[in-house]
């Protein structure tokens, strides 16, 4: 379990999310496959049959991120060889090793040689190479928005088919009928799990204001009972974030978000972080949330990746959708209401890819998952992913 250190998450989110996610990526799309039909049409008149047929595209570029390196890349790179692709995959520098021990197990496994290919350094020398490459007709790309406006660009004059599953500035919405016994602690998580990066985590949450003061209370001592510290303890839910610079750059928007005359209820800056003494010199944040902030503060507008979430009043409905698509990303958002009525208007006009309503990360691998605006290009899942690492062929009979 060394490997997942590297990414400062916990064991316990690797034993419990990492791995056995992993896993069922595999499973699932090795049934899936078995599962898909072609189309098929008749023009009587005219004496014709007209069937669809699907193959392999190539070699599939695949390049995933550090925050579930596991995770991600398998979701990747199964559905390409189910199939029938061969891959070049490209994981993040930063957690290499979760890649190099995926390989050793997928030889002993007995996928052939040449089938799933790694290769190792920096996205400006090996994921450049890979995305311009005459002979890889197709990127599947997880990451940042800014990476992505790259791949785009270095890829477009071969007509590459992409697939790019970007940041998120992900809303929870909350009304004043929600059930606080499960909001509070699944917001929490949604909040802060695996360090809050993820690209699903919630940042920005919305309180209808006649519940704003007891939410609020409840959400500041629920989150300081997550306990942050060595990845290896299993007691521990807030691990390291992954590096230095990143760490530094999750404390800026606490700092800006304080000079704009924001308020921090707990977490950074204001509550000790008691730290074991092998681990003092780690790069870790307890969860931190942030209240009184207004809407074009970039805490609220851009992606932190971090464990920071803010959290503001609303009073209606209008007003608090038009407010949670006032961002350019769109990729998740969770509703909290006991109103189905409700709960399936807002869903509606959110624009998001997915939204949960009064639950968090709950996922069917057959659904399509994927983000609008600045939060992605195309959707993966069952069918989405067949239909992305295959070419369709219609072919006509005349009889």
């Amino acid at each position: 379990m060394f490997f997942f250190f590297v990414s400062g998450k916990t064991i316990t989110f690797a034993r419990t999310v990492d791995i056995p996610r992993a896993v069922h990526n595999f499973r699932f799309f090795a049934s899936s496959i078995l599962h898909h039909v072609t189309e098929c049409t008749e023009m009587p008149a005219m004496g014709c049959v007209h069937y669809t047929s699907r193959a392999p595209v190539g070699v599939a570029g695949l390049i995933s991120p550090w925050n579930l390196p596991l995770y991600l890349l398998t979701w990747k790179i199964a559905p390409a060889i189910a199939c029938g692709n061969t891959v070049v995959a490209k994981p993040s520098e930063m957690t290499s090793v979760t890649a190099w021990m995926m390989c050793k197990l997928l030889e002993k496994a007995g996928v052939p040689p040449g089938v799933v290919n790694v290769v190792f350094g920096t996205g400006p020398r090996a994921g450049e190479a890979l995305v311009c490459h005459p002979d890889v007709p197709l990127i599947s790309f997880t990451g940042s928005t800014r990476t992505a406006q790259r791949i785009t660009e270095r890829s477009a004059p071969h007509c590459k088919r992409l697939s790019l599953e970007l940041g998120g500035k992900n809303p929870a919405i909350i009304f004043d009928d929600a059930d606080l016994s499960q909001c509070v602690p699944t917001t929490v998580r949604s909040s802060f799990a695996n360090q809050g990066e993820i690209c699903l985590c919630t940042s920005r949450i919305f309180v209808q204001r006649g519940i704003y003061s007891e939410f609020l209370k409840r959400f500041v001592a629920e989150a300081k009972k997550w306990k942050t510290g060595n990845p290896s303890d299993l007691t521990i839910d807030v691990g390291a974030l992954i590096s230095k610079e990143h760490l530094e750059k999750v404390r800026t928007y606490v700092k800006k978000a304080q000079a704009e005359g924001a308020r921090v209820l707990c977490g950074e800056g204001v509550d000790p972080l008691a730290l074991p003494p092998g681990n003092q010199k780690g790069y870790f944040m307890l969860p931190t949330v942030i209240a009184e902030v207004k809407d074009e503060s970039c805490c609220m507008q851009e992606e932190i990746f971090g464990p920071v979430t803010c959290v503001v009043p609303f009073d209606t409905e209008e007003e608090v959708i038009r407010r949670a698509n006032g961002v350019k990303y769109g990729l998740a958002a969770t509703v909290w209401s006991g109103n189905v009525g409700r709960v399936h208007r807002v869903a509606h006009r959110l624009q998001s890819g997915l939204v949960w309503t009064n639950c968090w990360l709950v996922r069917d691998l057959n659904l399509p998952f994927g983000g609008m605006k600045a939060s992605g290009i195309g959707r993966e899942g069952a069918k989405d992913s067949y239909e992305f690492f295959t070419e369709v062929k219609t072919i006509t009979i005349k009889h």
